[in-house]
């Protein structure tokens, strides 16, 4: 099985190599020929760059089906697996929505989303691991598959959004527009800095191990401790380090807080932040400048469609997986449909969040810059979902970042 595991990680490794060949696909398109709409057709390097990217998502889907085959269940029930499938299904539909609006600059920056979202997923352990007994359910296929393919659908509203406020925010001047569409684009150079910051100190193979006690008082010692592959800022609770020559923490956070995981998003954040000075240094513009020319053909109210449709589909997906499913699902596992676990109320936020969304839009009248502003907004909120909650707060959903 080991070797059918390899193989999957191979095409997975092509899928990542063929989506970041595609992006490049996709900005020769938009170099060679305007956009004007979706009656507008996709020239050569635009047909090149979907099939490249159709071919790495078919690279992907053989990953997902031979891991299948090699651990016996569905791939989803970690983080490394979980994250790798949301980023198969952005991809997928990405694609559905290219073959309805045909527009090359969506794929511009819905792949590098994507290719974010794998490396993202490349930095967990990737072994196959037993199911824990609460995973041990078809609803385990049924709930998580149907949440991914919903926030997916989401992210490519987030994308587009993204392309509206670059299109749409003067640039030229300083406001708070411009502030805070540079914050978004930092966020996702942070999630570049945990890849980054991640890879080196595995190269440099940093461990440091800590004896610590955990929430109930239970005293985690030697093999039972806490091992840190980057040099630990923030300890864990009543943390004691073991290993000689390694950096004491800063300080220590309660036994609620995953202090491994914390310490992993901070070192992603001092990363960020300097790949992103450098950016800004070499350049001497800001993120939404530079990327600016690559929308000036393109209209308004056509990307303000595309992001309002990915909410419409991506809506009651994710009403089904995230909320109606997993209360099934919780109620099966846990003899109770409801508990207020931090993972079941960040769902209950992203779907109460794009509930408002959709009101506002339909009764409000918010079309636009304030809808691409809640796309971005809703998208910030299912990574937060994805990275905070399943990273750092500890709750009866821990198991999915193992």
């Amino acid at each position: 099985m080991s070797e059918l595991v390899n193989i999957s990680s191979n095409f997975l490794y092509a899928a990542f190599i063929l989506y970041l060949i595609g992006t490049f696909f996709f900005g020769g398109a938009i170099r060679q020929k305007k956009i004007h709409g979706n009656e507008d057709k996709p020239n050569r390097w635009g047909n090149i760059a979907i099939f490249v990217a159709i071919i790495g998502f078919i690279s992907q889907l053989i990953y997902f089906i031979l891991r299948w085959i090699a651990s016996g269940h569905a791939p989803v029930s970690n983080m490394f697996e979980f994250v790798t499938f949301f980023g198969m299904m952005l991809v997928a539909a990405f694609i559905i929505i290219y073959f309805i609006y045909k527009t090359p600059v969506l794929g511009l920056f819905a792949l590098p989303i994507a290719l974010l979202i794998i490396a993202f997923a490349s930095m967990f352990p990737g072994e196959l691991n037993p199911l824990v007994p609460s995973l041990k359910s078809h609803w385990l296929y049924i709930h998580v598959t149907t949440v991914a393919a919903g926030e997916a659908i989401l992210a490519i509203s987030f994308a587009a959004g993204l392309i509206y406020l670059v299109k749409a925010i003067d640039q030229s001047k300083r406001s708070a527009r411009t502030v805070w569409l540079e914050i978004v684009m930092f966020a996702l150079i942070a999630v570049l800095g945990f890849v980054v910051s991640t890879t080196i100190f595995s190269a440099m193979d940093y461990k440091a191990s800590f004896n610590w006690v955990d929430k109930k008082g239970v005293e985690k010692v030697n093999e039972n401790g806490m091992v840190y592959h980057m040099p630990a800022l923030v300890g864990p609770h009543e943390g004691e380090l073991q290993t000689a020559d390694r950096f004491e923490p800063l300080f220590h956070v309660p036994a609620i807080i995953n202090a491994l995981k914390l310490n992993t998003v901070i070192w992603s954040l001092i990363t960020g932040v300097i790949i992103y000075l450098l950016i800004r240094l070499i350049f001497r513009k800001r993120i939404g400048a530079i990327l600016q020319p690559i929308t000036k053909n393109l209209k308004l109210d056509f990307v303000d469609e595309i992001s309002y449709r990915s909410v419409i589909i991506g809506f009651p997906v994710f009403t089904l997986g995230g909320l109606i499913f997993a209360m099934i699902w919780a109620q099966i596992a846990w003899s109770r449909p409801w508990g207020w676990d931090p993972k079941e109320v960040w769902a209950l936020v992203t779907w109460l969040f794009y509930a408002a969304f959709l009101h506002l839009r339909l009764s409000k009248g918010w079309h636009g810059e304030k809808s691409a502003w809640l796309a971005v907004i809703g998208f910030a909120i299912i990574m937060f979902n994805l990275v905070a909650v399943n990273l750092v707060i500890a709750g009866l959903h821990s198991y999915a970042s193992n």
